[in-house]
């Protein structure tokens, strides 16, 4: 069973002082520079940090750089941190789970700092039960227990299981092409989280070759609409065993030549990992940007392209996007889109739907990207060439 998160509600996370918002199984995430569009997808990446295998709250924490690194600096006097998800069934609908995760942080001066649980509940919404009622102040909690979650302990999330499934199977991906065409170097291959593509073709190589040549088959039948100067796409590896993906490159001569990723323009690696990244795997997919480098006729269909993969593999897509294009496509409804605007008190995020101006200039007949795109625009941005001018 898939699962997708259908609600996040966040306390005094990043730039997100208080947030309450429902989301869809494809949802895009638009908003001015510096509103939190990345900090809205990384409380989705932090509970997958905390259940995945040699992960933990702990790991989690320090590697965003400490509690106090992760609360919101509009916080008054409660600094807790805490985020809530529902959990539904992609087939049908269903609100399956809830849980919910409070943390502070303990420590200082000589003592280290770190995070401590304060609360830790987890709702089976087909029951009707809570299952895990957590508190820092029930008997038998101590300063080393609250160190731990029950979510990422195995013995502990028997009963729960597929919530830790799906926080442990989210995905990232922002595509970095310098990054692609160095991926045979040591250094960027340490094992870290590949946040910006660099392991792509390692991930690639570790298929069957039959998936292999699957994923390939129909990105190739992509490629062909919209690179047609590439064809036959492959995989192979070089003599010293680093992984490669290598095209024909047509030209005068009839046969054309190869040619590998080192050559392969940004726009067309980053769609090849677009692509690649969709096709691959089941986990819910957070997505920065795929827009950029791209042709705005590819941006268009994007989509589209996702929907018709989210049919045969039901997961769940969250996409961030600046894209008039992309906004603009007649099958995004407006509940799959999140507005970020921000204030004085933190990011406020709404669906599109919920804001009355918009959703009645897109009732009227214009399309998300026409009405969003400017709404999001700061209002001071006219200011720009002024400054310029004065300097």
């Amino acid at each position: 069973m898939s699962l997708y998160i259908s609600r996040l509600k966040l306390y005094n996370w990043k730039n997100f002082h208080e947030c309450d918002v429902k989301v869809a199984p494809r949802c895009f995430i638009i908003g001015a520079n510096a509103a939190g569009k990345s900090n809205f997808l990384d409380c989705i990446r932090f509970l997958r940090d905390v259940a995945r295998q040699g992960g933990g709250l702990q790991s989690a924490v320090d590697q965003r750089g400490g509690v106090t690194k992760i609360r919101c600096l509009a916080a008054r006097k409660r600094t807790d941190i805490s985020i809530e998800t529902d959990l539904r069934d992609m087939e049908s609908g269903e609100l399956k789970w809830v849980y919910s995760l409070k943390i502070k942080n303990v420590g200082g001066g000589i003592t280290k700092n770190q995070a401590n649980v304060l609360e830790e509940k987890v709702f089976d919404a087909v029951s009707k039960e809570y299952l895990l009622e957590r508190s820092s102040n029930d008997h038998g909690e101590d300063a080393d227990t609250l160190k731990y979650t029950h979510l990422e302990q195995a013995t502990a999330n028997r009963s729960f299981r597929a919530i830790r499934d799906a926080f442990a199977d989210v995905e990232y991906l922002n595509v970095i092409p310098q990054l692609v065409r160095e991926s045979g170097s040591t250094i960027l291959t340490s094992g870290k989280e590949d946040y910006y593509g660099r392991n792509f073709l390692n991930r690639l190589s570790l298929l069957s070759e039959r998936t292999q040549k699957s994923y390939l088959k129909r990105i190739n039948g992509i490629l062909a609409s919209v690179v047609p100067q590439l064809d036959e796409l492959t995989f192979k590896k070089d003599s010293m065993g680093v992984p490669h993906i290598e095209a024909r490159y047509k030209h005068w001569r009839k046969s054309g030549s190869m040619q590998d990723e080192t050559a392969f323009s940004d726009g067309t690696l980053r769609l090849i990992g677009f692509l690649f990244a969709m096709l691959d795997g089941n986990g819910i997919i957070l997505l920065e940007e795929p827009e950029i480098n791209l042709n705005s006729g590819i941006v268009e269909q994007m989509p589209e392209f996702i929907a018709s993969v989210q049919r045969g593999r039901k997961r769940q897509v969250f996409v961030t996007t600046h894209s008039y294009e992309m906004l603009s496509n007649a099958g995004i409804s407006m509940q799959e889109v999140l507005v970020l605007d921000t204030s004085n008190e933190g990011t406020v995020v709404k669906v599109v739907s919920d804001i009355p101006a918009l959703k009645a200039a897109i009732e009227a007949g214009l399309t998300i990207g026409d009405v969003v795109i400017p709404y999001v625009k700061p209002s001071t941005v006219a200011q720009m060439n002024a400054q310029v001018k004065e300097s």
